[in-house]
C-alpha cells in the first residue's frame, strides 16, 4: 500500500500561542473526518513527511502521538500509522446571525478590546519554565499559589503602588470572580456589603447569586457618601478608578471612610483597584491599603485588564489576621491557576517586562484616546459635547446638550452607527438629573478600521 503523501502537503503556520505541531494535527484530522483520507490508508512515515513539509521530526512525532491518542489513527509496530475507520463530519461553513449581520457596520463604543499581548516574550519565557521545571510543573501547588509569583507581585506592588505587602498574605485565584466568592465565604454571607452606585453591575450580580445582602450607596464627586455607611459592614469601592465615572477618591475622603472601617470588629473595605494602571495625567494616588494601620483593608487587582482577558491571574492581599482566619476556615480550597502560567507570570514580572509593557500600553492608549478626542471635536454639532474624566483611563464621559432622554440618545446613536451606553444605565436608584445625556465612551475595544470608520463618520456629521 502507497504512502498518502499526495494528501499530507499542508501550508502550515504557526500562529501566536498556537505550536506548530497543533497545526498539522488538526489538518490531518479535518482530512480524515472530511473523507480525504480513508480508512486503512497509511500515513507517510515520520521522516518522509518531515522531509515533504520541511518541519521537524518533533512537530511530526507530536501530531501523530496527539492523533493515536484521539482514535484517528493506528500504529502498527514496524509497519507505520494507518488511518481509523470514524464517522465522517461535514462542518457547515459559519454564519451570522441577523443581529450580527445587522450590527457589522456599527461602532461599538461599549466593549473592552484585548491588549497588545507580548506574544514573543511570553512565549520564551513559557519554553524557559518548560525546560527549567520539567516534570516539577506537574506538582501540587501551595494552595494560596506560587510562592515565587506571590513574591514578584509583593515587588510589583512596592515599586508600583508604594504598597509594603508580604507575601505570605497574598492569594492567587483565577479571576476576581473566584476572588469575591472567596470573600464572601470568609466574610460571611450574613454580612450587608455596600457598593458604588453607579458603579460595575457585575459586583452586584455576584452578591446576589451568592446570598449576600447588598445595597447601593450613593456618590458625591469625591466617591461613596460616609454618612450612608451605618447601613452595611463591607464596603466595596474602587478609589483608584470608579467605573464608570472615573472618579479618584481624595485623601480626605479615604481617610473618612478607613476612620469608619476601625471602628468596628466586623467591618471591611475591599479596594478594587481596577484599571488604575492607565491612568494618563498623573500617578496613581496610593492605594487606601497602604493607608490601613488597623488591618482593615483587603485589597484586589488582576491581569486581566492589563494583560489579556483570557490571563484568568488575579490576586488579593489579606490582612494577616484575615489570612489566618482563611487558613483556618478555607485553607482546604485548592490553588485555580496552573502552575505553568504562574511560573512564566512570575518571570514576567521579575525582569522589568510587566512594566515595559504598562509603559507601552499608556501611549498606544493614550494615542487612541486623542484620536476619538480629535474626532469629536471635529464634528459639527461639537459645541454641545462636554468631555468629562478624559484622563479617567481606558473610557471617559460625554455629556450631551440635546433635548432627548437618555434612551432617545442612546437610540439617535445607534441610527448613526454608534452602540452606546448612557452612564444612568449603571444606576441601581433613582437617577440624579445631573447624571442625564451623558454617554460611557469606552474607545478599548475600537480596532484600527473602526477607529477609523469613527473619524470618517464624525467629520461628515
Amino acid at each position: 500500500m502507497q504512502e498518502v503523501m499526495f494528501l499530507l502537503t499542508y501550508e502550515l503556520k504557526k500562529a501566536p500561542g498556537l505550536p506548530l505541531y497543533e497545526d498539522l494535527y488538526r489538518n490531518i484530522r479535518g482530512d480524515i473526518l472530511s473523507g480525504r483520507l480513508a480508512a486503512g490508508e497509511k500515513l507517510p512515515s515520520k521522516r518522509t513527511l518531515c522531509a515533504n513539509l520541511k518541519v521537524s521530526k518533533i512537530t511530526v512525532e507530536t501530531a501523530y502521538n496527539q492523533l493515536l491518542s484521539e482514535g484517528y489513527i493506528r500504529s502498527e509496530e514496524k509497519v507505520g500509522y494507518f488511518v481509523e475507520a470514524v464517522e465522517r463530519m461535514t462542518v457547515p461553513p459559519v454564519k451570522p446571525t441577523v443581529t450580527e449581520a445587522a450590527q457589522d457596520d456599527t461602532i461599538d463604543l461599549t466593549a473592552n478590546g484585548p491588549v497588545r499581548f507580548p506574544f514573543s516574550i511570553w512565549s520564551r519565557l513559557q519554553r524557559e519554565v518548560m525546560l527549567d521545571m520539567g516534570e516539577r510543573l506537574l506538582l501540587p501547588l501551595h494552595n494560596q499559589g506560587l510562592p515565587q509569583l506571590r513574591q514578584a507581585i509583593a515587588d510589583h506592588l512596592a515599586q508600583f503602588r508604594g504598597m509594603q505587602v508580604d507575601g505570605e498574605n497574598i492569594l492567587i485565584g483565577a479571576g476576581t470572580d473566584f476572588l469575591y466568592n472567596l470573600l464572601i465565604q470568609l466574610l460571611g454571607r450574613d454580612k450587608i456589603y455596600g457598593v458604588e452606585d453607579p458603579g460595575y453591575g457585575k459586583i452586584s450580580s455576584i452578591y446576589a447569586a451568592a446570598g449576600a445582602r447588598h445595597l447601593g450607596l450613593a456618590m458625591d464627586e469625591q466617591g461613596v457618601l460616609p454618612q450612608l455607611l451605618e447601613q452595611v459592614q463591607v464596603l466595596h469601592i474602587s478609589p483608584s478608578h470608579h467605573f464608570p465615572t472615573g472618579i479618584v477618591m481624595p485623601l480626605s475622603r479615604r481617610q473618612a471612610l478607613l476612620n469608619w472601617a476601625k471602628q468596628g470588629q466586623d467591618r471591611y473595605i475591599i479596594e478594587d483597584d481596577y484599571d488604575s494602571e492607565f491612568r494618563f495625567a498623573a500617578h496613581p494616588m496610593p492605594a487606601m491599603q497602604s493607608l490601613d494601620t488597623a488591618g482593615r483593608v483587603i485589597y484586589m487587582n488582576t491581569f486581566s485588564k492589563t494583560l489579556a482577558p483570557s490571563i484568568r491571574i488575579s490576586y488579593m492581599v489579606l490582612p494577616p489576621a484575615l489570612m489566618e482566619q482563611f487558613r483556618r476556615q478555607l485553607g482546604f480550597y485548592s490553588c485555580t491557576v496552573p502552575s505553568f502560567e504562574q511560573y512564566t507570570l512570575a518571570r514576567f514580572l521579575d525582569r522589568g517586562y510587566f512594566g515595559k509593557h504598562l509603559n507601552r500600553m499608556r501611549k498606544f492608549y493614550k494615542s487612541r484616546r486623542d484620536r476619538v478626542l480629535t474626532a469629536l471635536n471635529g464634528c459639527s454639532f461639537r459645541e454641545k459635547l462636554t468631555v468629562l474624566e478624559e484622563n479617567a483611563g481606558l473610557h471617559f464621559l460625554l455629556r450631551v446638550d440635546m433635548p432627548m432622554e437618555d434612551e432617545e440618545l442612546t437610540d439617535w446613536c445607534n441610527r448613526e452607527g454608534f452602540r452606546v451606553q448612557t452612564l444612568s444605565s449603571y444606576y441601581q436608584s433613582a437617577v440624579p438629573a445631573e447624571a442625564r445625556r451623558q454617554l460611557v465612551i469606552n474607545y478599548s475595544g475600537l480596532s484600527d478600521e473602526d477607529l477609523e470608520r469613527l473619524e470618517s463618520h464624525l467629520s461628515k456629521m
